[in-house]
């Protein structure tokens, strides 16, 4: 009900180490609004980190007959990713295992991340900081609205895309549209572009290993003027960082391709362009040996596993974690139909089931027990 945004969870953050203190397991802040904290067993290793982010999202919470007595407090601010379901989820892993740890061969690090939904993210803060200090290995999961509740859906290897934005300005000559002659449009340069990227993109990537789209064109002000420039916003997602080098070497390519097109004699330095891409979260890609290792357990003990899902272009800061140590990010689905629980992630609408957080939690416990046991299976 108080859902705090990227890096301003306080509230969020000094809850989770109230009720960690609660539990017997000492924490400390992280990351300016994580929290990081140790359940120790016999031994300081194997550890493994269990990681739930925490931000909310700038969201006006629609009201609806099933959140009428939990709807956000925080007007302009939701839970619409399921973050707050994360965190229910870890800790009540937390508390199961802190419950075991005098019989656990080693200790679980849990890790609450802000900002996972703001690029550059909150994760390699988490990092920077200290927080993978001493870790083997990470499991994370996401609760998602497209899958049936309960189900557990991932992947060995390339899971969850990259996620990449690009800034463009079309800098042309303004006029009256009177006198074409004297102009260059850059917003017929612009459509020229959006045609022509779309166009060429899909010869040389398959369209199944990228997405990609303009969310937003500005320019002009006045129906009978061309405009001086446009500008332009738009993202792709890709699970190969080759295909990404490939998009970002065609926008260039197509955009200085345009420019001697629409050249003209006496119009000394345009059209011209200023182009920014910024390369955000990484493809997430779970590790082939604990991944195998986890469906191995996961697949005995839940009725709905599927450990060959289709990769999802949905983005992730948890794919810097696993750039440093192995683990795996599952998928648990919270869609139910009958009860009504039918909207997807971000959407002004979203809800979970409830059940699925203890679902998740066993998840949890499952793998941590087991990697505790069988350590060499996970991490040889």
């Amino acid at each position: 009900m108080e859902p705090e945004l990227s890096f301003r969870e306080f509230k969020t953050q000094q809850k989770i180490m109230n009720i960690l203190h609660e539990l017997g397991i000492e924490s400390e802040k992280i990351a300016d609004t994580g929290v990081v904290a140790t359940i120790k067993g016999s031994a300081p290793s194997p550890c493994i980190a269990l990681r739930s982010d925490m931000d909310g999202l700038e969201v006006l919470e629609e009201p609806t007959e099933l959140n009428k007595d939990y709807i956000s407090r925080n007007r302009g601010i939701m839970h619409a990713c399921g973050h707050d379901g994360h965190i229910a989820i870890v800790l009540g892993a937390a508390r199961l295992l802190q419950e075991k740890r005098e019989n656990l061969a080693g200790s679980v690090r849990l890790i609450f991340q802000p900002a996972e939904e703001q690029p550059p993210g909150g994760a390699s803060r988490v990092i920077e900081e200290g927080g993978l200090d001493g870790v083997d290995a990470i499991v994370g999961l996401h609760v998602f609205g497209d899958i049936p509740a309960g189900k557990i859906a991932f992947k060995s290897g390339r899971f969850m895309a990259s996620s990449n934005l690009f800034s463009i300005k079309i800098i042309g000559k303004g006029g009256h549209h009177s006198k074409p002659g004297d102009c260059i449009d850059p917003i017929l340069i612009a459509s020229e572009f959006i045609s022509t990227i779309d166009i060429e993109v899909k010869k040389r990537i398959d369209t199944a290993k990228y997405v990609m789209g303009i969310g937003k064109i500005e320019g002009g002000a006045q129906f009978n003027r061309t405009p001086d420039d446009v500008s332009m916003l738009g993202s792709y997602r890709t699970f190969d960082a080759h295909d990404t080098r490939t998009i970002d070497d065609m926008i260039k390519q197509i955009l200085d391709s345009l420019m001697k097109k629409y050249t003209k004699d006496g119009y000394e330095g345009v059209p011209t362009y200023e182009l920014e891409i910024l390369h955000g979260y990484p493809v997430l890609v779970n590790d082939e040996v604990f991944t195998k290792a986890a469906y191995g357990v996961l697949k005995n003990k839940f009725l709905d596993v599927d450990g060959n899902a289709e990769p999802i272009f949905g983005a992730e800061d948890f794919a810097l974690y696993l750039q440093k140590v192995p683990g795996i990010y599952l998928s648990l689905g919270t869609e139910n139909l009958l009860k009504g629980i039918v909207e997807r992630n971000h959407s002004n609408k979203f809800d979970i089931d409830e059940g699925i957080l203890i679902t998740g939690t066993n998840i949890l416990q499952t793998i941590v027990l087991d990697f505790m046991e069988n350590t060499g299976d996970y991490i040889p």
